[in-house]
């Protein structure tokens, strides 16, 4: 399965044209999309933005004319969308073209008998020219219509587009971190070697120093002081033994690769992944006893800071 980023956007629109009914065609970012079913003085536009979310957020910027087709957006964008903010704005445009539109007798007859009850109250007010009467027979017809069929195609053009747009960022995004997980791993391959040496060489260090303060005392010690001695060395040695945190890691590493192979909404076990991953890389960072681990520690969290801002953005 693929993985997808939440981050896109596309935009489309249909109007009338001169190419034949039912033909049309659709562009992503460019909004190009038309569809002639008939002439049609109106042009029906709409246009998706989706950013990172920890769940799904769905809002809606319709003209008056579209309110109505909000429930059957929301069905549609729910059975597509898993995982993000998306907005998703549409509107009319009643004066894309020039075309007329013919009034209908009965609207003359609204028309008339409103001039004629308007003009008994304010005598001095013009009458309707011809002008005004195609201009809000045009008006009528814009909002009599029903424009959900048209807006419903629309927007599955446009979140196909979406989608498209999110699966390329989200293969970018899997390129990105496969490259970072190999880079981890790397560091993990120069720390492995270290641990039997390092520990050895501090709990040698603890003795040294142990028999140096014996020594200025000047007098034989009892064998249950050495005994002690000894022991605490031994666990100065487990405090500062990172082989379980390097194991940890590379089985977080592990899963991060199997995940991504496997695609799908998959952004929320990614994220707890690079949480436990920088808990592990903190803990290699406070034991280490040398310098060279405590510069793998910190190029670790880099690595795993810049996976995490990436990781937020998959869905």
């Amino acid at each position: 399965m693929p993985v997808f980023s939440m981050t896109g956007y596309a935009c489309a629109q249909l109007g009338s044209t001169d190419t034949p009914p039912d033909t049309h065609t659709t562009g992503l970012l460019t909004g190009q999309s038309h569809r002639s079913s008939s002439q049609s003085p109106c042009s029906l536009g709409l246009e998706i933005r989706s950013v990172n979310s920890r769940y799904l957020d769905v809002s809606f910027r319709l003209s008056d004319e579209l309110r109505s087709c909000e429930p059957a957006l929301r069905d549609l964008v729910v059975r597509h969308i898993k995982r993000g903010k998306l907005e998703l704005r549409a509107s009319v445009d009643g004066q894309a073209t020039g075309l007329i539109s013919e009034p209908s007798i009965r609207l003359l007859q609204r028309l008339n008998a409103l001039q004629d009850n308007i003009r008994t109250w304010m005598p001095l007010t013009q009458p309707l020219s011809v002008a005004d009467v195609i201009r809000l027979a045009a008006t009528d017809a814009f909002i009599a219509k029903d424009w959900q069929s048209e807006l419903m195609v629309l927007a599955q053009q446009a979140l196909n587009d979406l989608m498209q747009a999110r699966q390329r960022e989200g293969e970018r995004l899997v390129t990105m971190l496969e490259s970072r997980i190999g880079q981890l791993r790397e560091l993990l391959a120069r720390a492995v070697p270290m641990v039997p040496q390092l520990v050895a060489q501090q709990r040698q260090k603890f003795l040294d120093r142990w028999q140096e303060a014996a020594g200025l005392l000047g007098a034989a010690l009892p064998e249950s002081i050495h005994d002690r001695a000894l022991a605490e060395a031994a666990a100065f040695a487990l405090r500062i033994d990172i082989a379980e945190e390097l194991t940890r890691m590379e089985s977080h590493l592990d899963e991060l690769s199997r995940l991504l192979d496997g695609g799908g909404e998959i952004g929320k076990r990614l994220d707890f992944l690079i949480q436990e991953l920088h808990r592990e890389a903190n803990t290699l960072g406070s034991k280490s006893a040398v310098l060279a681990l405590t510069h793998i520690a910190v190029d670790m969290k880099v690595l795993i800071e810049q996976m995490r801002e990436q990781v937020q953005n998959i869905e």
